[in-house]
Protein backbone atom coordinates (compact mmCIF):
# COMPACT_ATOMS: atom_id res chain seq x y z
CA UNK A 1 0.00 0.00 0.00
CA UNK A 2 2.89 2.07 0.85
CA UNK A 3 5.63 2.59 -2.42
CA UNK A 4 8.47 5.21 -2.60
CA UNK A 5 6.94 8.54 -3.36
CA UNK A 6 6.99 9.88 -6.96
CA UNK A 7 9.85 12.45 -6.60
CA UNK A 8 11.77 10.89 -3.60
CA UNK A 9 11.05 13.86 -1.09
CA UNK A 10 10.36 14.09 1.81
CA UNK A 11 6.89 16.63 2.72
CA UNK A 12 6.11 17.35 6.54
CA UNK A 13 2.41 17.90 6.76
CA UNK A 14 1.11 21.02 7.27
CA UNK A 15 0.22 21.83 11.03
CA UNK A 16 -3.87 21.90 11.29
CA UNK A 17 -6.16 24.31 13.27
CA UNK A 18 -6.16 24.42 16.80
CA UNK A 19 -10.01 24.51 15.64
CA UNK A 20 -9.57 21.45 13.97
CA UNK A 21 -7.37 19.76 16.50
CA UNK A 22 -9.12 19.84 19.51
CA UNK A 23 -11.81 23.13 19.57
CA UNK A 24 -15.22 23.72 18.16
CA UNK A 25 -14.71 21.55 14.51
CA UNK A 26 -13.21 18.56 16.50
CA UNK A 27 -15.48 15.39 17.07
CA UNK A 28 -14.48 12.89 19.95
CA UNK A 29 -16.28 9.63 20.55
CA UNK A 30 -14.84 6.41 21.96
CA UNK A 31 -13.65 3.28 19.85
CA UNK A 32 -15.27 0.65 19.58
CA UNK A 33 -12.97 -1.29 21.96
CA UNK A 34 -14.50 -4.73 20.53
CA UNK A 35 -13.10 -4.14 17.01
CA UNK A 36 -9.50 -3.42 17.03
CA UNK A 37 -8.82 -3.34 13.55
CA UNK A 38 -11.25 -0.03 12.80
CA UNK A 39 -9.57 1.52 16.43
CA UNK A 40 -6.35 0.58 14.86
CA UNK A 41 -6.67 2.15 11.43
CA UNK A 42 -8.41 5.64 13.43
CA UNK A 43 -5.41 6.24 15.55
CA UNK A 44 -2.72 4.94 12.59
CA UNK A 45 -4.90 7.65 10.14
CA UNK A 46 -4.63 10.36 12.48
CA UNK A 47 -1.45 9.83 13.55
CA UNK A 48 -0.59 10.34 9.44
CA UNK A 49 -3.33 13.39 9.36
CA UNK A 50 -2.39 15.49 12.45
CA UNK A 51 1.84 14.16 13.03
CA UNK A 52 2.93 17.99 13.13
CA UNK A 53 0.70 18.66 15.78
CA UNK A 54 1.28 15.50 17.52
CA UNK A 55 5.36 16.63 16.88
CA UNK A 56 4.63 19.88 18.41
CA UNK A 57 2.29 18.93 21.32
CA UNK A 58 5.43 16.10 22.16
CA UNK A 59 7.88 19.20 22.56
CA UNK A 60 5.12 21.53 24.67
CA UNK A 61 4.62 18.61 27.05
CA UNK A 62 8.54 17.85 27.73
CA UNK A 63 9.48 21.41 27.75
CA UNK A 64 6.26 22.22 30.41
CA UNK A 65 7.95 19.52 32.69
CA UNK A 66 11.61 20.87 31.81
CA UNK A 67 10.33 24.23 33.43
CA UNK A 68 8.71 22.67 36.09
CA UNK A 69 11.32 20.57 37.42
CA UNK A 70 14.89 21.60 35.48
CA UNK A 71 17.20 20.18 38.02
CA UNK A 72 15.69 17.09 37.98
CA UNK A 73 15.42 16.62 34.20
CA UNK A 74 18.51 17.13 33.66
CA UNK A 75 19.36 14.62 35.97
CA UNK A 76 16.50 12.45 34.89
CA UNK A 77 18.45 12.80 31.25
CA UNK A 78 22.24 12.28 32.59
CA UNK A 79 21.46 9.47 34.54
CA UNK A 80 19.22 7.66 31.34
CA UNK A 81 22.62 8.36 29.58
CA UNK A 82 24.93 6.93 32.08
CA UNK A 83 22.74 4.06 32.17
CA UNK A 84 22.00 3.38 28.78
CA UNK A 85 26.16 3.82 28.32
CA UNK A 86 26.45 1.44 30.82
CA UNK A 87 24.52 -0.98 29.36
CA UNK A 88 25.75 -1.17 25.92
CA UNK A 89 29.21 -1.25 26.75
CA UNK A 90 28.33 -4.19 28.64
CA UNK A 91 26.65 -5.97 25.96
CA UNK A 92 29.21 -5.19 23.34
CA UNK A 93 32.37 -5.71 25.54
CA UNK A 94 30.76 -8.88 27.05
CA UNK A 95 34.30 -11.09 27.05
CA UNK A 96 36.54 -7.55 28.49
CA UNK A 97 33.63 -7.04 30.84
CA UNK A 98 33.53 -10.47 32.58
CA UNK A 99 37.24 -10.64 32.67
CA UNK A 100 36.99 -7.45 34.71
CA UNK A 101 34.24 -9.08 37.13
CA UNK A 102 36.84 -12.29 37.44
CA UNK A 103 40.33 -10.49 38.29
CA UNK A 104 38.40 -7.50 40.59
CA UNK A 105 35.70 -8.78 42.03
CA UNK A 106 35.48 -6.81 45.39
CA UNK A 107 35.62 -3.43 42.60
CA UNK A 108 32.43 -5.31 40.75
CA UNK A 109 30.44 -5.60 43.67
CA UNK A 110 31.26 -1.54 45.05
CA UNK A 111 30.51 -0.35 40.91
CA UNK A 112 27.09 -2.53 41.18
CA UNK A 113 25.96 -1.15 44.18
CA UNK A 114 27.66 2.21 43.39
CA UNK A 115 25.24 1.95 40.39
CA UNK A 116 22.27 1.13 42.52
CA UNK A 117 22.50 3.40 44.89
CA UNK A 118 22.89 6.62 41.53
CA UNK A 119 19.52 4.74 40.60
CA UNK A 120 17.82 4.70 43.45
CA UNK A 121 19.23 8.30 44.71
CA UNK A 122 17.94 9.66 41.12
CA UNK A 123 15.04 7.88 41.14
CA UNK A 124 12.97 10.95 41.18
CA UNK A 125 14.47 12.85 38.67
CA UNK A 126 14.18 9.74 36.48
CA UNK A 127 10.78 9.73 37.26
CA UNK A 128 10.35 13.18 36.17
CA UNK A 129 12.65 12.23 32.72
CA UNK A 130 10.44 9.57 31.87
CA UNK A 131 7.36 11.42 32.59
CA UNK A 132 8.21 13.82 30.12
CA UNK A 133 9.09 11.26 27.39
CA UNK A 134 5.83 9.24 28.09
CA UNK A 135 3.15 11.84 28.85
CA UNK A 136 3.21 13.11 25.14
CA UNK A 137 3.10 9.65 24.07
CA UNK A 138 0.06 8.91 26.11
CA UNK A 139 -1.66 12.20 25.39
CA UNK A 140 -0.84 11.62 21.39
CA UNK A 141 -2.64 7.84 21.91
CA UNK A 142 -5.26 9.20 23.96
CA UNK A 143 -6.05 11.85 21.06
CA UNK A 144 -5.69 9.64 18.19
CA UNK A 145 -8.10 7.01 19.70
CA UNK A 146 -11.18 9.43 20.52
CA UNK A 147 -10.79 11.64 17.47
CA UNK A 148 -13.28 11.31 14.96
CA UNK A 149 -12.18 11.45 11.44
CA UNK A 150 -13.80 13.71 9.11
CA UNK A 151 -13.03 14.17 5.53
CA UNK A 152 -10.29 16.29 4.70
CA UNK A 153 -8.26 13.77 7.07
CA UNK A 154 -9.58 11.10 4.59
CA UNK A 155 -8.64 12.23 1.40
CA UNK A 156 -4.71 13.65 2.85
CA UNK A 157 -4.45 10.35 4.19
CA UNK A 158 -5.32 8.52 0.60
CA UNK A 159 -2.74 11.11 -0.88
CA UNK A 160 -0.44 10.15 1.43
CA UNK A 161 -1.54 6.23 0.62
CA UNK A 162 -1.00 6.48 -3.35
CA UNK A 163 2.35 8.78 -2.92
CA UNK A 164 1.48 11.92 -3.74
CA UNK A 165 3.24 13.07 -0.91
CA UNK A 166 5.52 11.25 1.92
CA UNK A 167 5.61 12.52 5.14
CA UNK A 168 8.10 11.54 8.24
CA UNK A 169 4.93 9.38 10.09
CA UNK A 170 4.39 7.95 6.88
CA UNK A 171 7.67 6.70 6.99
CA UNK A 172 7.25 5.25 10.42
CA UNK A 173 4.23 3.65 10.35
CA UNK A 174 5.10 1.93 6.67
CA UNK A 175 8.77 0.68 8.64
CA UNK A 176 6.25 -0.75 11.38
CA UNK A 177 4.13 -1.71 8.29
CA UNK A 178 1.23 -0.48 9.62
CA UNK A 179 -1.45 0.31 6.88
CA UNK A 180 -4.42 2.49 7.32
CA UNK A 181 -7.69 1.53 5.59
CA UNK A 182 -9.01 5.04 4.36
CA UNK A 183 -12.74 4.79 4.33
Amino acid sequence: MFKESKTGDMEFAPLRTLDDFILESARFQLPNFKDLDKWGNRVTNNLLYYQTNYFLMALLFFAIIGVIHPIKMIYGICVSSVLLLIFWYVTNESLTASQFKKKHPIVSIILVFAGIYLVMNMLDSLLVFFLGILLPFSATFLHSSLRLRNIKNKLVNQAENYNLKQTPMGVFLKGLDLKPELF
